[in-house]
């Protein structure tokens, strides 16, 4: 489903080309859960945002689902955003004066759905993440756990076969953290495709595989190994 070959990314600091991802190498099969573990600074969110197509490589090979990404236009990478990839962040990024449902519901005004069929994705994906007695609440009467949760509805509402995580549990407690593992493991066994980034080892443990990022490089090996 999702395969980088020697791919290598630089940013402009000044007229100095500082590089932040080497030689990158990654395979993820359809339906695989994999964790992408390392420090802040190491890469790993560069990394995502190539994989999810808000960023695109300096030189390397994407393949998503048989096609290859480096060619596609800013429309096609719209479409493969909005159609094949959900993004959950650390930050919920939720409109502060809109419900619950409203902000689930929002990126579906964008697509070509009825409101009837809208009303049925809302109202199944709330009570999937446990909160159908919430869809009337704004972000601030919500605790951090139940806001990561709309946000995760949100996604889970575009119907998505990837699931892109950025340091999901960063601003959550252990027990609200906990949660949000519990569902997006749940959504691995639902058939979702899931790459998770992540500095927290035990974040990293729930997935069926580790790779680790160094550096700018990438490895199955932990440090020391």
């Amino acid at each position: 489903m999702i395969r980088l070959k020697h791919i290598y990314k630089s940013y402009m600091l000044g007229d100095e080309a500082v590089p932040v991802l080497q030689d990158i190498n990654l395979h993820v099969k359809p339906k695989e859960f994999v964790s992408i573990l390392g420090p802040s600074g190491s890469g790993k969110s560069t990394l995502m945002n190539i994989i999810g197509c808000l960023d695109v490589a300096d030189e390397g090979d994407y393949i998503l689902d048989g096609e290859s990404v480096d060619t596609c236009t800013e429309d096609d990478l719209a479409y493969i955003r909005g159609e094949k990839i959900g993004f959950i962040f650390q930050q919920f990024n939720l409109l502060p004066d809109l419900t619950a449902y409203e902000n689930v519901e929002m990126p579906l005004l964008y697509h070509n759905i009825l409101p009837s069929e809208r009303h049925v994705r809302v109202m199944k994906t709330l009570a999937q993440v446990g909160l159908s007695e919430r869809i009337h609440h704004k972000p601030a009467q919500l605790s951090g756990g139940q806001q990561q949760r709309v946000a995760i509805a949100r996604v889970l509402a575009a119907e998505p076969s990837i699931i892109l995580a950025d340091e999901p549990t960063g601003n959550l407690d252990s027990a609200s953290g906990r949660e949000i593992m519990d569902i997006i493991k749940g959504l691995w066994r639902d058939g979702h495709t899931i790459v998770l980034i992540t500095h927290d080892i035990r974040v990293a443990d729930e997935a069926q595989r580790k790779v680790y990022v160094r550096d700018g490089r990438l490895t199955e090996r932990e440090a020391g190994a």
